[in-house]
């Protein structure tokens, strides 16, 4: 699901229409990180994330935020309320290429990802960056 803040709850009810169908949240939920508008992300980020049936992907946040600009702890409050709202079991973690060169390239996400992940357990981190996709979509 690729929306913007505002059509969140479109979603929403697309997931409460096929609760056998299994969809993911793409990049945080499209929050305007460079806009640093929380509103009304937040909120629908906590309403979607009681729908078992999705997922959200820790993804294209550097898209979002200020290419010149950005830190990690720009970064930071979006991807910690994800996790909060879904729990480290229904999040996976997205590359975005070639998109995240908008915010950096790859290298950086890469960076920042591993930055923002420094205060977790080993499972949380090996659930997010691998785990999660791999039950998620059956890889084995």
């Amino acid at each position: 699901l690729v929306v913007l803040p505002h059509q969140i709850p479109k979603a929403m009810a697309l997931a409460d229409l096929a609760p056998d169908v299994q969809f993911v949240l793409d990049h945080c939920g499209v929050p305007d990180i460079k806009g640093n508008a929380e509103h009304p992300w937040h909120e629908h980020m906590e309403a979607i994330a009681k729908r078992p049936n999705v997922t959200a992907k820790i993804s294209g946040v550097v898209a979002y935020a200020d290419p010149a600009t950005w830190t990690v702890d720009t970064l930071r409050p979006y991807v910690e309320h994800t996790i909060g709202s879904f729990g480290w079991d229904r999040v996976i973690w997205g590359s975005d290429w070639p998109v995240c060169t908008l915010g950096g390239g790859l290298t950086t996400w890469i960076a920042a990802t591993h930055a923002l992940l420094a205060g977790a357990s080993e499972s949380e981190r090996t659930r997010l960056l691998s785990g999660n996709a791999r039950r998620l979509w059956r890889l084995g």
